[in-house]
């Protein structure tokens, strides 16, 4: 017994110093990124965005993120269906927790064809223990932890915080950008009410 905890014990930190070693290239990758100030505050403060900033009516960019078993996640895996990506900095917190449970909650009251997703930069251990604890279990929260592919994509990494800002994507069908709200507090909740009227009006014209 006390050598299958060791064994436990072994894989673990092996898998932890991986994620480090990764996540420390990562941080050297975002550093050659583009740079912008956004109207994105924090407290008083303006937050200088990474990435390319997009543009609605462009290509939503390919990216690739983990779910809580590490497994790689693309967002061609989607492909074909509405996509409504609620993007938060950190889940397990007041103000993100409250919008990751609201979208949860929306799930039930959309059809088949659209995916929710969550996306942050929380490590895979931490969103699947949130995820229980809340019982989060009806859309996909996804960790942008190990390549900061998604937010050096999609222009929402904050410089020198290594979380994305709050916003909500909305991806048609056809894999366009075609909604999206940058919430201009950190520490506000996004606007609901518009994030799903534009998607009801996206599925009215499907």
């Amino acid at each position: 017994m006390f050598t299958r905890i060791k064994t436990y014990s072994s894989l673990a930190a092996l898998l932890t110093l991986c994620i480090l070693s990764t996540m420390a290239q990562a941080v050297d990758i975002t550093a050659q990124l583009p740079s912008r100030v956004s109207d994105v505050k924090a407290g008083n403060q303006p937050v200088v965005l990474l990435g390319q900033e997009l543009k609605i009516g462009q290509t939503a960019p390919a990216f690739k993120v983990v779910d809580n078993n590490f497994k790689t996640v693309q967002l061609s895996k989607f492909s074909g269906k509405t996509i409504l990506i609620s993007v938060v900095p950190s889940i397990d917190t007041g103000i993100c927790s409250l919008q990751t449970k609201r979208f949860n909650s929306e799930v039930a009251n959309l059809p088949d064809n659209v995916v929710l997703l969550t996306i942050s930069t929380d490590l895979p251990f931490a969103q699947k223990r949130y995820c229980q604890q809340e019982q989060v279990a009806d859309m996909a929260v996804l960790s942008d932890a190990v390549w900061r592919d998604f937010g050096s994509n999609y222009g929402l990494l904050i410089k020198d915080m290594g979380i994305l800002t709050r916003a909500i994507l909305l991806i048609d069908s056809s894999g366009t950008l075609r909604y999206q709200q940058l919430v201009p507090e950190l520490a506000q909740e996004p606007d609901y009410d518009a994030a799903l009227t534009a998607l009801g009006q996206l599925l009215k014209k499907a």
